[in-house]
């Protein structure tokens, strides 16, 4: 459990921004460099499959959301258990559930259809939809139509936009 500095709002342990008021927590470190110098420092460690870095586990009800790291901007996800991420361009016939168009997408090299997330019965995994510039979940390109099994923090790249993942068991 982290306290903003800011608004005192008691937000999940792996949050860089406050869901309350937007204060970032981390100012001066980078999650991603941080992950890097833990895992290069001991190789045995890895976030997600270490104790120590294990996420919550996600139950059908669990809350989600979407940080955009770079404006601090927060997207609940809630109530459906999938959702395509993308951008919405004229003359497009199929929308995505979550519009990124408002946070650079286009110019962050984000697909309109670009990447899906799906909660199971006890984990969140996301898919890449054969976007043109790719996703990667912590530094790892993922392959286009397969699953990849997230992490409480991990921090997702649609393209160059960097978004971080955060669940918990609690409704917010």
């Amino acid at each position: 459990m982290i306290i903003c500095p800011n608004c005192q709002y008691k937000e999940i342990s792996g949050a860089l921004f406050c869901s309350q008021c937007g204060a970032q927590f981390i100012a001066s470190v980078d999650a991603d460099l941080l992950k890097a110098q833990l895992t290069r420092n001991n190789p045995a460690v890895h976030p997600g499959t270490d104790p120590k870095f294990a996420a919550p586990a996600a139950a059908p009800g669990a809350w989600i959301s979407l940080h955009i790291v770079e404006s601090g901007q927060i997207l609940p996800l809630a109530e459906r258990r999938e959702f395509s991420l993308g951008r919405v361009s004229e003359g497009q016939p199929i929308m995505p559930d979550i519009d990124l168009t408002p946070y650079n997408a286009f110019d962050s090299g984000v697909s309109r259809l670009h990447a899906v997330l799906k909660k199971t019965k006890n984990k969140i995994v996301i898919m890449d939809l054969g976007s043109s510039n790719g996703t990667c979940v912590n530094g790892i390109r993922l392959a286009p139509q397969v699953e990849h099994v997230l992490a409480h923090g991990d921090t997702i790249h649609l393209g160059k936009l960097k978004l971080q993942i955060l669940f918990s068991q609690d409704e917010k």
